[in-house]
């Protein structure tokens, strides 16, 4: 990472007792996307405490810290020979600055087992479908979530990581 604002930036395995604040994060950082569609009881907005907390039983999640302050997380799940990437987030003031990125590939790493890698994203959230495709995410299928939103799934097979 070549942004001196980040030098001190680490991606480590999130604790339960980090869920709240990842909620917390989660909350602000879809808020664009709410805005996109015009809708504001997507999921990631309407989760509870609870929810994520069950969440962590479950899903392995990573966090980006910078100064002691949970920056971005995401989350992943292996089924079979299935990882299942979710919940991408980086705080609004440090998007666009690698962070995703490097959170990406810190949850591939830690399911490098897997054989291949499924997201989704909405149709119109053009900064994650960019990013996803220039991670090598190729789109597979699309899911009507709603009158508003179409989900796009993507996944990306071991041998076209790199």
């Amino acid at each position: 990472m070549n942004d001196p604002g980040l030098s001190g930036l680490k991606i480590e395995e999130a604790k339960f007792f980090d869920a709240g604040e990842i909620l917390d994060l989660q909350k602000i950082a879809y808020l664009d996307e709410a805005r996109l569609y015009c809708d504001y009881d997507i999921p990631p907005l309407v989760q509870t405490l609870e929810q994520i907390r069950a969440d962590f039983q479950t899903h392995d999640y990573l966090k980006a810290v910078l100064d002691d302050r949970i920056i971005g997380s995401v989350r992943g799940i292996q089924i079979g020979d299935t990882c299942s990437i979710g919940r991408l987030i980086v705080h609004p003031e440090y998007q666009n600055r690698g962070i995703g990125t490097l959170l990406m590939s810190s949850i591939e790493a830690k399911f490098q087992a897997a054989e291949r890698f499924e997201l989704f994203t909405g149709h119109r959230s053009q900064k994650n479908l960019h990013l996803y495709g220039k991670l090598g995410y190729r789109v597979t299928r699309t899911e009507a979530l709603s009158s508003k939103v179409t989900l796009v799934f993507m996944e990306k097979l071991t041998t076209e990581r790199g």
